[in-house]
């Protein structure tokens, strides 16, 4: 029996078991005492990502290297948006992320800067997109904002895509219409000609493409590429949602899949996805740094100019040291130990796939690019029209028994089951030890 990922309980249950937490009282307790109610009431509620059968979300424990960093990071407590406030801190953030553009091949000319979350790394690539837009159209985005323009805007990107961007269009005011959704092919990738027929057919209006290298549903990598062109012809900014999928690209048997990515006009990614380090950890890269300026907010008490103030290239005027967990865990592993990480549950992938592919009680949904595998159980005992109901059950019991975690999702108006690989723990035999546990799980149902 596999140890359990967490503890089952319903969100009754959690509530009751969390409560003496938040009893806030006039008199404090021990740390002893505190120490012993949150090992009793939360830890048992805690997912225990680092178990191999934890295969349902972009989450992993911390690497050791990682771990090191985020205790100093948390010791100092430092801000790290301005010189005046940490000039240690700013001046490795920056040299951190001058580092990753080299160590991803991006133009000379990037620059990156690090954000609270690849949703808001979107956001701000969607709000340069604009400032893009109007510049071309004779007038300041700073100045004029959306009322400069006098025609609709539109972005561009997959039925796939994120649902960042709807958040990104809610809060930039363009609304939710504002979005062209094309569909995918046979490999949920974003299908390149309904791409080019969206921009024909709504000419000037389109201001960005947002393509996603590694999908939330299947981890399809768009094809960049074709995209380019496209873009480039009629002045349009390719924004790349590689949140998921850009540390793959160091996998040299990979590093085809993201070919083109380093012309893009901006690039988001998510360190603390398959990386291992501390939440929040995302990045924003942009192909040209003076891209950067048009965020720039001068304060009377800091940013100082001819000092380095990473905080005038985003919104935050306060976030974490992300930088260091991140860096201390790269330089601990080294990059071949690194790679090796990030092969790992690629490969347990590709295998489960190759395993259950053949099996007629399963059918796979795509053939996987990345970590990601859909699929849906298809014993013989149940009707085509019983199949989403048996998803649903499969998962919530699996949510109810805690030894298992998968995700779900819908491809196709169809319910699939999802498993993500991110940490290196999983292997194939972690994989198909759950697959045999949702094939007997199928056995039992009925409608």
């Amino acid at each position: 029996m596999s140890s359990r990922i967490h503890s089952g309980a319903t969100p009754d249950q959690i509530k009751t078991d969390l409560t003496p937490l938040i009893d806030f009282q006039e008199e404090g307790l021990s740390l002893p005492e505190l120490e012993s109610l949150v090992k009793t009431h939360l830890l048992p509620h805690l997912m225990k990502y680092n178990l191999p059968t934890f295969q349902s979300m972009f989450n992993t424990s911390l690497e050791e290297g990682a771990e090191y960093g985020a205790r100093v990071a948390l010791h100092y407590n430092q801000g790290v948006t301005n010189w005046q406030v940490s000039p240690g801190g700013v001046m490795l953030e920056e040299l951190c992320c001058k580092a990753l553009c080299s160590l991803f091949h991006l133009h000379p000319t990037a620059e990156a800067t690090f954000m609270y979350s690849g949703t808001y790394a979107n956001l701000q690539a969607l709000y340069l997109a604009l400032h893009w837009k109007a510049e071309q159209e004779g007038f300041d985005f700073t100045t004029h904002g959306l009322s400069g323009f006098d025609h609709p805007l539109h972005i561009v990107t997959s039925c796939d895509a994120h649902f960042s961007v709807i958040h990104a269009v809610r809060t930039l005011g363009l609304g939710e219409k504002s979005i062209i959704s094309v569909p995918v092919d046979e490999q949920r990738r974003m299908d390149t000609a309904a791409v080019d027929s969206a921009i024909q057919a709504h000419s000037d209006d389109v201001f960005c493409v947002m393509a996603t290298a590694g999908t939330t549903s299947t981890g399809s990598v768009d094809p960049l590429p074709p995209l380019l062109p496209l873009c480039e012809n009629h002045d349009i900014w390719l924004h790349v949602d590689a949140a998921y999928g850009l540390a793959y690209s160091l996998v040299p048997e990979y590093h085809h899949l993201f070919s083109g990515i380093e012309k893009a006009h901006s690039v988001s990614w998510d360190p603390h996805k398959q990386m291992g380090v501390p939440i929040p950890s995302s990045v924003l890269f942009l192909q040209n740094n003076r891209n950067f300026s048009r965020m720039a907010v001068h304060s009377h008490y800091f940013n100082r100019e001819g000092e380095l103030n990473p905080g005038l290239k985003s919104p935050p005027s306060t976030r974490p040291f992300s930088a260091l967990p991140l860096v201390i865990s790269i330089r601990h592993q080294g990059l071949h130990a690194l790679i090796c990480r990030l092969r790992a549950p690629l490969r347990a992938i590709k295998s489960l796939y190759e395993q259950i592919s053949t099996d007629s009680t399963l059918q796979v949904c795509h053939i996987p690019q990345l970590g990601i595998l859909c699929f849906r159980s298809t014993p013989s005992h149940v009707p085509e029209e019983d199949l989403d109901d048996l998803q649903r059950s499969i998962y919530t019991i699996l949510e109810s028994e805690g030894t298992h975690s998968v995700s779900m999702t819908t491809l196709e108006q169809k319910v699939v089951l999802r498993i993500v690989a991110i940490s290196p723990l999983i292997t194939p035999e972690s994989l198909t030890e759950t697959i045999m546990h949702i094939k007997e799980i199928a056995i039992q149902y009925k409608r």
